[in-house]
Parts: structure tokens; C-alpha cells; sequence
């Protein structure tokens, strides 16, 4: 057989189009206008991302808000915590029906949920286990494919038969996830396999810890500060990558495990849901460059070496800092911090504690501004998003790396569920953007003279 490395010049300068091109025909590159706003493709009611205003042509920074139908997110997770509950199946019904449910609503989809996490008879044994994979997003994925051979209406895409759809996929990927886990750490890591059934009683984050841990124990602090992330991952406008290709593939009238299976492979991209992973790798070579943590000075030139290209990876960026819409500030960011701050604190790590690991996070987040000005020279508004704290979130629930994205995703399903039944009931025709083709004309040369 040919090397497939003999093609790839060929491929390479044939695919190659000259970037003027894209100023000439006024392309708009990433979806993205000139001065970095998103092109207005569409509609919705579900989420807005506020973290700017335009005032006569000028982006104006102003402080982030998120809004789940309306509904400030801050509000969302303040609430919750005040009356002593967990937020994200609230969040969901909220996402879903557009409006908040009542405490029998909640009681009752709580309970719904419950009961749908459960796999049908045999799919875990049939397609995880005889089938695992070492990377947890793909076979997500590939589980949401297969979940079609197994719903007897799969074709049916009235907005009830979507909404049930819906329902049982949000409820089954914390145990899709848990699964595909649990058969990877077995099959290529060589572990003991650990299978636990879903508690239908339990919360999706209590549902989440309970089905990743060997002993299903784990505290209320830990439970509450997942819950949270999954509330501040849930949705994020329409425009986000994931959720836009879940609008673009629903909008072609195909089913509902083909749409998400396409967010799902939309989040998995390290420009989108695995950035969180990329910040766990920085600091890591920042806590093994920087011996004191606390040195401002040392963690500055730290941060500048990174922004020149000098340092990790040498892309120059600092990552989990800056915002496509976000400006002053990411409201996600904020309420994940300070409730990591308490986690941290109760949580002592081996060696150094986790509060100084901590207190860097926010010495970074502190300084970033300020190198950035002084590297770049720009005023631009540099905030912290919130993959900057969910990684370190995650490290001291004892979440492994390679569950960081499927959690995002299993976050992310009611949101784009939402968004399907959108572009169902009021999309109605297919997203069709346009492409300019550049290749010149050429004549067809016969096999014998080439």
C-alpha cells in the first residue's frame, strides 16, 4: 500500500488560499465581523451572552452577564444555595420549557430524570464495554449514535417525541460518561472495573461523583460545587460553536441523536470544550518553573515569557484569560472561583495545600491584565473565563483530565437540547451559508499527457 505521506504536499499547496483573498471578497472569517463581533446568524429565546454594548460603531466593555430565558444566571446559583439545594435540574427545565417550574414541577421532572438514567437493558454491556475507546468524547458520541437502534420512534420529530428524546439523553450522559470511564480505565489502563447503577433519587451531580467513585462517597461541599459547574456550563447562546452545530445539523430535518452526536464532536475541539485541559497543563508548568507561588514578580515574568512565545507551548497565550464576548468580566468565572476558594480550603492537598494553589489562580488572574498591557501595549479588556478555575475545580474533586470535556458535555446537552427544539419549532429552513470558490479555471488534461 502507498504511504499516505507521498499525498500530503499535494494536498497541502492545493488546499492552501491566500489570506488578501479573504479581505477581498469581505469573507467573514470564524463567522466573525471586523472588529471580532459574531455575525448575526439567527434567533433565540434560550441564552444571552452580554459582555459588551455598542455605542455609535465602539465595542464598550461592561460586566458580564449570562441569561438562561431571561433569568440572570447569578440569580440561578445564588437562590439555590440559599434555600440549601442543588440548581442544575432547575436549570435544565428552565432551558427546556422557558420558564421556572414550581416546587411539584421541579419534584416531578427531578424525578423523571431520576428514572431515565438508567441504559436500556443491555446497551452498556453491548456497545461500552465490548467497544471502549480512550477517548470518553468519542465514545459518548458514538453511545448517542447508537441510542437510535434502541428508541422505536427515533424518526419522529414532533417537538414531544423531541422533548422526550431530550430528557432521557440529559439524564443518561452523566451515565454514558461514568460508563465509557470506567471501561477505558479497565481496558487500556489495566484497573479494576467498578460498575455502579445509577441512584434515581440522587441529583446529576451526586449521580456524577457516586458513579466515578470506587466507594460512591464523596461530601455535600463536592456535590454543591459540581452542581454549580454544571449550571454554569448548561448554555451559552446560540452562537458557540457546539450548540451552533446543533442548530446547523437540526436545521437539516435530521434526527435527534444526529444532532447532538454533532455537538458533541463540535465540543470535543481543543478551541472549544477541551480548553480547560490546555489550562491544567500551563499551570502545571508554571507551578514547576515558579518555586515560590506567591512571588508576584517571578509569576509576572512568568506570565510575560508566555505572552512572547517563551514558555509551555509557545503559542503565546495565556489560556483561561480572555473572552470572544466577555470584556470586564465572566460571570461564570466569578461564582466558580469563589466557591473553589471554600472548597480549597476544607479540601488539604499532599505537599503544599490546596488554598497556596489556589491563591496563584488568582494571582494570575490578578497580573494577566497588567502583562498583557505592558507585552502587547493594547487597552483591550483581558477577564478570566471560567475554564481558567474549572480545571482546578475539578483536580480537587479527583476528576481525572480525560473527564474534563465529557463533563462539559454532559452540562452542555441541555442546552442544546434547547436549542434543537428551537430550530424545530421556529427555524424551519436549512442553514445554508455561502463559499467563494478561488480556484482558477483549468482545461481537463487526458490521462496520456499528464
Amino acid at each position: 500500500m502507498n504511504n499516505t505521506k507521498d499525498y500530503v504536499p499535494e494536498i497541502t499547496g492545493n488546499d492552501y488560499i491566500d489570506a488578501d483573498l479573504y479581505g477581498k471578497f469581505n469573507v467573514k472569517r470564524g463567522l466573525r465581523n471586523a472588529d471580532g463581533t459574531g455575525v448575526l446568524v439567527g434567533l433565540t429565546r434560550i441564552g444571552d451572552v452580554h459582555g459588551y454594548i455598542m455605542d455609535e460603531g465602539e465595542k464598550v466593555p461592561v460586566a458580564g452577564k449570562l441569561y438562561y430565558r431571561g433569568i440572570d444566571v447569578e440569580d440561578l446559583v445564588h437562590t439555590a444555595a440559599a434555600e440549601g439545594r442543588f440548581g442544575f435540574e432547575e436549570t435544565v427545565y428552565l432551558l427546556l420549557f422557558g420558564n421556572l417550574p414550581s416546587s411539584e414541577q421541579l419534584e416531578k421532572f427531578s424525578a423523571l430524570m431520576g428514572d431515565s438514567r438508567l441504559l436500556p437493558k443491555n446497551f452498556a454491556e453491548d456497545n461500552i464495554m465490548k467497544a471502549p475507546s480512550r477517548d470518553i468524547m468519542n465514545k459518548l458520541a458514538g453511545s448517542v449514535l447508537t441510542l437510535y437502534s434502541y428508541d422505536d420512534d427515533a424518526e419522529n420529530r414532533s417537538a414531544e417525541n423531541v422533548l422526550r428524546q431530550c430528557i432521557e439523553l440529559i439524564a443518561r450522559f452523566p451515565t454514558i460518561v461514568a460508563y465509557a470511564y470506567m471501561a477505558k480505565k479497565h481496558y487500556y489502563d489495566h484497573e479494576s472495573l467498578i460498575i455502579h447503577l445509577p441512584e434515581s433519587s440522587g441529583h446529576s451531580a451526586e449521580t456524577i461523583l457516586s458513579l466515578i467513585r470506587p466507594d460512591q462517597k464523596f461530601t455535600r461541599l463536592e456535590a454543591e460545587i459540581l452542581d454549580l459547574s454544571l449550571m454554569l456550563h448548561a448554555e451559552h447562546g446560540g452562537g458557540n460553536n457546539s450548540t451552533f452545530a446543533v442548530h446547523l445539523v437540526s436545521s437539516a430535518d435530521t434526527d435527534t441523536y444526529s444532532a447532538i452526536a454533532a455537538g458533541i464532536g463540535s465540543l470535543k475541539g481543543a478551541k472549544h470544550g477541551g480548553a480547560n485541559s490546555k489550562v491544567m497543563e500551563m499551570m502545571e508548568d508554571i507551578k514547576r518553573q515558579v518555586p515560590r507561588w506567591d512571588d508576584e514578580g517571578a509569576v509576572a515574568d512568568y506570565l510575560e515569557k508566555l505572552l512572547k512565545g517563551e514558555a509551555y507551548d509557545h503559542t503565546g497565550l495565556i489560556y483561561g484569560q480572555g473572552h470572544a464576548v466577555y470584556t470586564k468580566t465572566d460571570p461564570r468565572a466569578i461564582l466558580l472561583r469563589d466557591k473553589a476558594a471554600i472548597l480549597a480550603a476544607e479540601k488539604q492537598g499532599t505537599g503544599r495545600a490546596l488554598i497556596e494553589e489556589f491563591n496563584l489562580y488568582h494571582l494570575i488572574e490578578r497580573l494577566t491584565p497588567e502583562v498583557f498591557k505592558k507585552i502587547k501595549g493594547s487597552d483591550k479588556d483581558i477577564c478570566t473565563n471560567v475554564d481558567f478555575y474549572s480545571g482546578f475545580v475539578y483536580k480537587m474533586l479527583g476528576i481525572p483530565d480525560e473527564l474534563f470535556t465529557p463533563l462539559f458535555a454532559v452540562s452542555r446537552v441541555a442546552g442544546w437540547c434547547a436549542h434543537r427544539l428551537e430550530e424545530i419549532i421556529a427555524g424551519g429552513r436549512i442553514i445554508r451559508p455561502a463559499y467563494k470558490c478561488v480556484q482558477k479555471r483549468l482545461e481537463y488534461t487526458p490521462l496520456s499527457r499528464r
